[in-house]
């Protein structure tokens, strides 16, 4: 939930195409940007095959292993370390499906999501309600609530965290939203309390129906039931659970086809992914190749390998997203001229604190003097002498990245050396009492700075205390997972690396001079955005090079006209995909 509201506020200051990708390189840069899109690729591409394989594994339990019998004795079992025991053809089936629903438009695969969604809230309503008729306390009191104590919880959330995902998509679709800066912040928020408040009932209803030793890993609520003498409600369970199942494919599979277009946009991935189809203005060949490299996974790989490598790679973009959020709280905005209101310009004087000069008899606005005092030291706080020679928003970056490296480092330290610390090693606790004074202070760094206010439609409350939060939650996940899926991700971050320094960094959009701007505020509803240096171009159907197809994102005074120095560009009718 956390996430989600930093999720939310990027949507309605940046309702474009991109998601996290897009928030990490318009306020941290290009190789941010990349390093989070590159995670995105990950969590959607192994997160579409992971459930392939769960709907191909759940097939399989309704026919009595039947498909699984037969194709191991045809093929016989691979005993291959990180590959399943059998090549899931139904799960590569389904998947290669989901890429079809895609690919025939938004429009198609919309109302194609919408009626499998309400299947499945139906059933879900039904698992809670008829399950909570057959509750046995005992369950809960006898084997023990949170049998695994708090420290399991932590491993499980971290392993299933990938289950909450779905609002990721949500922010993936700015561009193809009516009125995002509204619908879209309403939507994560929307989505994520009925995912929560589904999960939690879910949960809650099978383990007061049979104790958590007798679930059956590979069909939970309708053996369920069927261990409670309903039969037949197995197979409306199994209906919902296919119908849930679909969605989450199709929602992978349409986020990740979306995250490869904004790269290849902005010329960090190849070109040839940035083309979209003239019929459904659907990016046909992003869709196709990464759809099939997710069913080849789901046709191989074993699922419990793809849910933990899912898991570190949506973290990691999360905090990214959240660390994001406060970096740009703490940015100033330094220019408020325009034309018609004549203000007088705020320039940062020598030590680093914003000044106003007056333009004929106009003085800037109180809101808009703070906003460009944004970034420096409150004044209760300048006898700190040595942190004012920093430019406005400079020490909050460093506080933000130092505050996420001793959270790592005080949560790996808890986890992994709590045996010492119960024997009372004074060491370890030196350890955690050093990382929790670095995380203390680096927060410190973060507070004493003033913020900027903007009026949007959606902002995070109480920044920097939530997004900051965010982090440690996130990071704190992170730290439960296996050294062999940190391995794994690392294997996978050496690729990346190679495909933007081999081919990104030279073709990337910011070395041409036409990229996104270091910072972008979207205002109000009835605007695009403000920028404060520039234009933002968008690569459109004919061609990322092609100038008759690029919109420009200009400057607005909030409230007023465009200045005369960044009219507004009109956006072609076939730009970008499909509103």
């Amino acid at each position: 939930m956390l996430s989600s509201l930093c999720y939310a506020e990027f949507a309605a200051r940046i309702p474009k195409t991109g998601s996290a990708y897009l928030f990490g390189y318009i306020t941290m840069g290009e190789f941010v940007g990349f390093v989070i899109a590159w995670q995105m690729v990950l969590e959607n591409m192994i997160g579409a095959a992971a459930v392939a394989r769960a709907t191909g594994g759940y097939i399989d339990s309704l026919v009595g292993g039947a498909i699984r019998n037969s194709t191991i004795n045809t093929i016989g079992i691979i005993n291959v370390p990180l590959l399943g025991d059998y090549p899931d053809f139904i799960a590569f089936a389904v998947c290669i499906l989901a890429c079809v629903a895609v690919g025939v438009g938004v429009k198609h695969s919309a109302r194609l999501n919408n009626v499998f969604t309400l299947i499945n809230l139906l059933v879900i309503l039904f698992v809670i309600v008829f399950g909570f008729t057959l509750a046995d306390g005992k369950n809960w009191t006898d084997s023990g609530f949170m049998p695994f104590g708090f420290e399991g919880a932590l491993r499980g959330a971290a392993v299933c965290f990938f289950a909450f995902i779905g609002f990721d998509s949500i922010a993936t679709a700015g561009e193809e939203s009516i009125n995002p800066q509204k619908s879209i912040p309403i939507a994560t928020l929307g989505s994520m309390s009925i995912v929560t408040v589904s999960y939690v009932g879910v949960a809650a209803a099978l383990t007061l129906m049979v104790p958590y030793q007798g679930i059956n890993a590979e069909a939970a609520l309708p053996d369920a039931f069927e261990q409670r003498g309903l039969v037949w409600a197995k197979y409306i369970i199994a209906i919902g659970a296919l119908s849930g199942m679909t969605t989450s494919l199709v929602g992978s599979i349409f986020a990740l086809s979306r995250c490869c277009y904004a790269m290849a946009a902005d010329g960090l991935m190849f070109e040839w992914f940035s083309h979209l189809n003239t019929r459904t203005q659907v990016p046909l060949n992003a869709t196709i190749v990464f759809g099939l490299l997710s069913a080849l996974f789901a046709l191989i790989m074993d699922l419990h390998i793809l849910v933990e490598f899912l898991s570190v790679g949506t973290l990691l973009a999360f905090t990214i997203v959240s660390a994001s959020t406060i970096i740009l709280h703490y940015q100033p905005k330094m220019d408020f001229m325009t034309d018609e209101k004549n203000y007088g310009s705020i320039t940062p004087s020598e030590g680093g604190t914003p000044t106003a000069t007056s333009v004929g008899d106009a003085t800037p606005t109180f809101p808009e003097q703070q906003a460009a005092m944004a970034g420096t030291l409150r004044s209760s706080f300048r006898w700190l002498k040595f942190l004012k020679d920093y430019k406005p928003g400079i020490v909050v970056v460093f506080g933000v990245v130092f505050m996420a490296i001793f959270t790592g480092a005080f949560c790996s330290t808890l986890i992994h050396g709590m045996s010492y610390l119960r024997e009372g090693s004074w060491w370890m606790i030196l350890l955690c009492v050093s990382f929790g004074f670095g995380l203390v202070v680096s927060f410190g760094l973060i507070v004493i700075h003033r913020k900027t206010y903007t009026n949007l439609s959606f902002q995070v409350p109480f920044v920097p205390f939530t997004p900051a939060l965010s982090i440690f939650c996130n990071v704190v996940l992170m730290t439960n997972l296996t050294s062999h899926t940190w391995l794994r991700f690392l294997i996978w971050m050496i690729i990346g690396l190679i495909v933007y320094f081999g081919y990104g960094i030279q073709h990337s959009k910011e070395n041409k001079g036409t990229a996104y701007n270091s910072m972008v505020v979207f205002g109000t509803d009835d605007q695009d955005a403000l920028t404060l240096d520039g234009s933002i171009h968008r690569p459109q159907v004919d061609g990322i090079d092609n100038p008759a197809h690029s919109s420009a994102v200009h400057t607005i005074s909030s409230g007023g006209p465009p200045t005369a120095t960044s009219p507004i560009q009109p956006r072609p009718a076939a730009a970008g995909p499909p509103k």
